[in-house]
């Protein structure tokens, strides 16, 4: 990825474990971004935190020290997760081991999808993607895209943002 492109960017939990189904959890992926927003390295264009990944529409504005932003949130919501189930569920800790010699666990796949975003269709196409992706059939986590309240589908139904993560993307693409 690239500083001040537009990008769909996708992040699984490793195995396609259901972590982000905690509420908890989820608030992590939600500080992480939020500290990223306010530090002006990302601005959020739409987003939706699913039980065992993530989807975002993001804009990189700058890096993170050497790193960009992705790899800066990945790597903290990975402590953060460590941190979490050594408090609350160290036998699902273990599910995330790792064997490897610079880490104990490892809770994102390798593979994130980045997708540089270049035209509104596209644009459009992903963010239509995303909002609608809680209603699909092997999820149905709500009724509505915008009744489900990790996504930011009433934030473009109605202003409303109750994470105060989203940002029009007609201001930043």
């Amino acid at each position: 990825m690239e500083i001040g492109k537009v990008y769909f960017w996708t992040a699984t939990i490793n195995d396609w474990k259901p972590l982000l189904i905690n509420s908890d959890c989820k608030q992590v992926i939600i500080d992480s971004l939020l500290h990223l927003k306010n530090r002006k390295l990302i601005h959020i264009l739409a987003y939706v935190i699913m039980p065992n990944h993530i989807h975002l529409i993001w804009k990189l504005n700058d890096y993170n020290g050497k790193e960009l932003p992705s790899a800066s949130f990945t790597k903290f919501t990975g402590h953060q997760f460590q941190k979490y189930l050594r408090d609350t569920n160290p036998t699902l800790l273990e599910a995330y081991a790792v064997d490897y010699p610079n880490k104990r666990y490892e809770f994102w796949q390798r593979d994130s999808k980045a997708m540089h975003l270049y035209t509104n269709k596209m644009l459009l196409q992903k963010l239509n993607y995303i909002h609608n992706n809680p209603l699909q059939e092997h999820w149905q986590l709500s009724e509505t895209p915008e009744e489900y309240p990790y996504s930011s589908a009433k934030y473009y139904l109605d202003g409303v943002d109750t994470l105060n993560l989203a940002e029009r993307w007609e201001d930043h693409f």
